[in-house]
């Protein structure tokens, strides 16, 4: 069995490390944010074509982007129950990952789960210089989190931004990180896939996520993927294994790594960094997706989503979505029959739970938006005002998505 692993270092002390649009579909950050002025801003870009026959070797890339990724290390306090003991007990541990300098005011990138449950963060420079950084806020949704340390008597080197938008399969990546703890290497390869899913730590999908066979390892998490022009297009985030390992990606490469589209990041680092927190639409209801493998039911669409259950008191229930209340058995598992197809967001036809998910998540809380539904045979338009997505996925996916 496979598992898609995020890039972190396993505990020193000893620490324990979809086809489902599960109740809410997208989420709130934590963390305060800074006053500084919004620190991403649009590189200077020229065409992809351009970028390929204009691209600069590994060799220069590194010499030139390297200074500017980081080696990120928390130290991790966790309470654990153990059967044996009457009260929880404290462990402590390390977790270390990668960063990129993206200002000369010491903004720093990184994953969200290179910091999670930090009590203190330290990153360590290029000239081997290291300092303490403060979490200035994080976005569990989308595994991305923004770090503050002083510039005084620092030579920083931001990296160039680029866009994921002009990202075609095919094209020269770069990884530069710091896998197991191995400071600022380098690894190539190409772009294998984009518009691919993982799951984020809170339980919800990032979607747009670039596909590399770059080789990936635990530590470079948080790291820059770059492109043949040294730009950055992605924050490298998780692998896939064959070995089905826990999460923290103790299984090692076996050349499908993911990483959080650069794109991505433009649009929640802003918000993290003067708001404190970033603000996903949310419409409150699991579904799966119809597809050949339901046939058998004889449902009144061929594609698109069946609403399994509805939030109480969520956007989806006070608009009057139904969920199913029949449960019945396929060879996928069991899903609820009875409950709303949704065929349609504003006009747009839709295929797949990712595809509610998709559309859901190009908008913000407070809009409102149209779904076209089917229930007992007939057609129907239903209106929503989305809500806010919660810290975390309140339900479990279910066979069948």
């Amino acid at each position: 069995m496979k598992a898609k692993d995020a890039l972190r270092l396993p505990f020193i002390a000893g620490l324990l490390g979809g086809g489902l649009v599960a109740a809410a579909l997208l989420l709130t950050g934590v963390g305060r944010g800074g006053t500084t002025t919004t620190v991403f801003q649009q590189a200077p870009l020229t065409s992809s074509a351009a970028q390929r026959s204009t691209g600069l070797t590994p060799r220069q890339i590194y010499e030139r982007d390297a200074p500017g990724v980081v080696f990120v290390s928390s130290q991790i306090v966790q309470r654990v129950q153990s059967p044996f003991d009457l009260f929880p007990q404290v462990q402590r541990g390390q977790a270390t990952g990668s960063g990129l300098v993206v200002d000369h005011d010491g903004h720093i990138l990184t994953n969200a789960h290179v910091i999670e449950g930090a009590v203190k963060v330290t990153v360590k420079l290029a000239d081997q210089k290291v300092v303490d950084a403060n979490v200035v806020g994080k976005d569990s949704s989308t595994d991305l989190a923004l770090l503050k340390i002083s510039p005084d008597g620092l030579n920083l080197h931001p990296l160039p931004l680029g866009s994921s938008h002009e990202v075609h399969v095919g094209d020269p990546t770069i990884a530069i990180g710091n896998p197991f703890g191995l400071d600022r290497t380098l690894t190539t390869g190409v772009v294998s896939a984009l518009q691919r899913k993982i799951q984020a730590p809170n339980g919800f999908t990032i979607s747009n996520v670039i596909q590399t066979d770059a080789p990936l390892n635990p530590g470079n998490s948080g790291g820059p993927l770059l492109d043949a022009g040294g730009r950055v297009i992605g924050i490298n985030s998780q692998i896939e294994t064959a070995d089905g390992g826990a999460t923290g990606g103790q299984g090692g490469s076996i050349g499908i790594g993911f990483a959080v589209p650069i794109d991505t990041a433009k649009q929640v680092v802003p918000q993290i960094e003067h708001g404190g927190s970033v603000q996903h639409a949310y419409l409150g209801l699991s579904s799966v997706t119809i597809d050949g493998s339901l046939a058998s039911l004889n449902l009144p669409a061929k594609s698109g989503a069946l609403v399994q259950s509805v939030e109480h008191g969520g956007p989806a229930e006070q608009a009057g979505i139904h969920g199913g209340d029949i449960t019945a058995n396929t060879s996928s598992g069991q899903i609820e029959l009875g409950g709303d197809v949704i065929t349609a967001v504003d006009g747009k036809s839709i295929s797949s739970s990712d595809d509610l998910a998709g559309a859901i998540g190009g908008k913000r809380p407070g809009e409102s938006v149209k779904l076209d539904t089917i229930r007992d045979g007939k057609h129907q338009t239903v209106t929503v005002t989305l809500g806010s997505r919660p810290n975390r996925q309140v339900q479990e996916p279910t066979p069948g998505g």
